[in-house]
C-alpha cells in the first residue's frame, strides 16, 4: 500500500525542517505553516504563479537508493520535500489526479534536484537523483492529512 511516511515543513527559506504527524493542506496555497504557503521559500518569487509550488513529495525508496550509491545517511528531512512516501512510483503521477487521505492532488512535474539542494547535500545529488527527486503537485481540495494516510491514484 502506498502511504505517507513523513510530513515535513519549514517556516521560511533555509529554516530547519520540522516533522509533523498531521497537517492542513489548502488548495491553491500549500501546507499550512510551510515556507511556500506563506511565500517565504527559496523559490517563492520565481515560482509564485505555478501551482506545483504547493506540495512536493519524494519516495523513501529513492532516498535509500541514493544513500546506498553514495554511502550517505540522508533522511527525508535533508531532501527538503514536504511528504516522504513509501510504496509508490511518484514519476507515474505526473499529469494524474491522486489522493492523500481524503485530499485530492494533481501531479504536475518531476521535482528535480537543484543547485540549492546540491549546495547542502553535494553535487552528486544532481547526477544520482535526476528523475528520482520526487514530484511537484497541486492541491485540489482542502483537508487534513496524517502519517500513514494512503496515497491512491484516481485517474
Amino acid at each position: 500500500m502506498a502511504k505517507v511516511k513523513e510530513i515535513l515543513i519549514a517556516p521560511k527559506a533555509n529554516a530547519s525542517i520540522m516533522s509533523l504527524s498531521q497537517a492542513q493542506l489548502d488548495a491553491g496555497k500549500g501546507i499550512m505553516g510551510d515556507r511556500y504557503y506563506s511565500a517565504q521559500g527559496t523559490f517563492s518569487e520565481r515560482l509564485k504563479q505555478l501551482p506545483d509550488i504547493e506540495l512536493t513529495l519524494i519516495e523513501q525508496e529513492q532516498i535509500e537508493q541514493f544513500n546506498d550509491i553514495t554511502s550517505s545517511h540522508y533522511s527525508g528531512v535533508d531532501f527538503r520535500r514536504n511528504i516522504v512516501t513509501e510504496g509508490i512510483n511518484l514519476n507515474e503521477l505526473v499529469g494524474k489526479i491522486f489522493t492523500i487521505g481524503n485530499v485530492s492532488c494533481r501531479g504536475i512535474r518531476l521535482c528535480e534536484p537543484c543547485g540549492h539542494l546540491a549546495k547542502q547535500l553535494g553535487s552528486e545529488i544532481l547526477v544520482h537523483m535526476l528523475n528520482r527527486g520526487g514530484l511537484r503537485a497541486q492541491i485540489l481540495s482542502d483537508g487534513q492529512i496524517q502519517l500513514g494516510n494512503a496515497i491512491t491514484l484516481i485517474y
